[in-house]
């Protein structure tokens, strides 16, 4: 997964862009939580990584998740809290689709 490529769905530095794949997504997150965007949910982690332009070293490459990275962390917490297996649409399947 390329930084431009979070930054071309919304997340950049300077924030979430108005009308994209990041600010639809930002609204489907707070709708599905009763309101507010989580830490560590997939839009607070794409926001994070296009701040930061931290992607690829994040452990979210496009041949897979890099072992011993943040995000195959992120992939063992999620898949633990939902019975062994990662959720279509959770945290670590978005960002690692973007």
């Amino acid at each position: 997964m390329a930084d431009q490529n979070v930054r071309n769905a919304g997340f950049t530095p300077s924030g979430i862009t108005g009308g994209s794949l990041a600010s639809s997504l930002m609204s489907q997150e707070a709708r599905a939580s009763g309101g507010g965007v989580h830490s560590g949910g997939a839009t607070s982690t794409l926001q994070e990584m296009g701040a930061k332009g931290t992607t690829h070293s994040s452990g979210y490459t496009s041949s897979g998740i890099s072992g011993g990275s943040r995000a195959s962390s992120t992939m063992s917490k999620e898949a633990t809290s939902h019975g062994g297996g990662v959720p279509r649409g959770g945290t670590t399947s978005t960002v690692q689709s973007i």
